[in-house]
């Protein structure tokens, strides 16, 4: 802060050792110029002196103003003798490279044990950007979103962290995702749950972490008692929790490497009950497309209602088709439908003609931790680009839900999937055994597609808002 302090109200000092000093100046400027008047007056040489003396004064004006001039705005000294310049405080400090992390670690529930690990943080100039605790019987889970430098490895953290008292620590790498706050992330999951029930196991998944959901119906596609249901309440074991699927069944939530809270189990079951009294539900919307041969086709969300449209459709196929399609007997594949057009299980698109005729479906399968897509187009509808159509909105389904990769389990003589993959620009790895192939499209690089993909995937967003 600068202060201005006004001329009048400074009231300075008198010294008088510089009145004396200014005047016995001015006595001996008066003697020495007296003692020259004479000179130049009464000398022979008075005039050469009178102009020597000008040229002098003239001299000595020039030299002191050169002078002046220049030590005036000479930089200040430097060196080792010189004083350092002053930082520049609206700079702020050099910029730091670093790394979100998520940590989980217990605690004892005792005054102290958390500021121990505060404190420990703040030595390793690390940041805590949210904190959440889970209180259990013997201790209490503390979770945190830290940001810490970049030099600073995961192993050095958690040694560091169980020097100040925490156990069975946790770490991993977080992202941008993770920054949004528990109650801001959780009401938007309910949100996502309540418009959609398919979003319920992926809800689940970005509410738990990474974990492996199964669905297990009560009765299977062969017509046999799958097992039997989780209680209302659920089941909490460790690393795994059962909960009641509200369409019959269960499902099963594990996750190996963490056990889970009583805070968690609460907040996947209060998700559950929200799906089972919202009831059954899926967005209805339909994106008109023309084909390059000028139909008009309508791509849209598909569920139990489109069961007997599927079965159609089916007996208008070839074997071949459904052979590529279902890897098994033909007489097979319409048992398989009632479980693929469960939202529970997965998405599924329907293609239907401007006749309102189902002619291709598309599922996007939860298959654990990983994601299956599949595709089936009726043999007279076949190569007009409603495959790649299908394969594309599906992607982006996955890339929307956070989805690693996904993979498509085909024939290796199935040359029409094969360059379906490929037309996704995606990068592919390919695994051959005794005539099955499966690929499986990284989607950790979706920002490198190709502007149509891009294109693509936001008109689906749009049409499913």
């Amino acid at each position: 802060m600068t202060h201005v302090t006004s001329a009048q109200s400074v009231r300075r000092r008198h010294h008088w050792r510089r009145d004396v000093v200014e005047l016995a100046a001015l006595f001996t400027a008066v003697a020495v110029a007296d003692a020259v008047a004479n000179m130049i007056a009464h000398g022979p040489h008075g005039a050469f002196l009178l102009v020597a003396s000008a040229m002098a004064l003239i001299a000595t004006a020039t030299f002191h103003t050169w002078w002046a001039r220049r030590h005036s705005h000479a930089p200040p000294p430097s060196g080792p003798a010189g004083p350092a310049p002053a930082p520049d405080a609206a700079a702020g400090p050099a910029p730091v490279d670093t790394a979100l992390w998520r940590m989980r670690t217990t605690v004892r529930d005792e005054p102290g044990s958390l500021a121990a690990l505060c404190t420990t943080f703040a030595a390793h100039h690390v940041d805590i950007l949210t904190l959440q605790t889970h209180p259990l019987a013997d201790g209490t889970v503390d979770e945190f979103l830290l940001r810490a430098p970049a030099t600073l490895q995961a192993k050095d953290l958690t040694r560091e962290v169980s020097a100040a008292g925490g156990s069975g620590t946790w770490i991993e790498r977080a992202d941008a995702h993770d920054l949004v706050d528990t109650p801001t992330r959780v009401l938007g999951l309910a949100t996502r749950t309540a418009l959609d029930a398919a979003e319920l196991p992926l809800a689940l998944r970005q509410l738990l972490g990474r974990c492996t959901i199964h669905s297990r119906p009560a009765v299977s596609v062969t017509g046999r008692v799958a097992g039997e249901s989780a209680p209302v309440e659920g089941v909490l074991d460790g690393t795994e929790m059962r909960l009641r699927d509200p369409n019959g069944g269960s499902i099963t939530v594990e996750r190996p490497y963490l056990p889970f809270t009583p805070t968690e189990f609460a907040r996947a079951r209060a998700l559950v009950e929200l799906d089972a009294r919202l009831g059954p539900r899926i967005p209805r919307s339909h994106d008109v497309l023309t084909l390059p041969e000028g139909e008009e086709i309508t791509v849209r969300r598909a569920d139990h209602d489109d069961l007997d449209a599927a079965l159609a459709m089916h007996g208008r196929c070839s074997d071949r088709t459904l052979g590529l399609r279902y890897h098994g007997p033909v007489g097979d594949a319409n048992r398989y439908l009632s479980h693929l057009l469960s939202p529970r299980f997965g998405r599924t698109l329907a293609v239907q003609t401007a006749s309102g005729r189902l002619v291709a479906l598309g599922h996007l399968l939860w298959d654990g931790d990983e994601t299956e897509v599949a595709l089936i187009v009726e043999d007279s509808w076949q190569r007009r680009g409603i495959g790649s159509e299908l394969l594309g909105r599906l992607v982006a389904l996955a890339d929307e839900a956070r989805c690693g990769s996904v993979y498509a389990v085909t024939q290796a003589s199935n040359t029409g999937m094969v360059a379906t993959m490929r037309n996704l620009g995606l990068p592919l790895d390919y695994q051959i055994d005794e005539g099955t192939l499966v690929i499986t499209a990284r989607l950790d690089r979706a920002a490198e597609r190709t502007p149509e993909h891009n294109d693509q995937r936001d008109r689906h967003e749009q049409a499913d808002r």
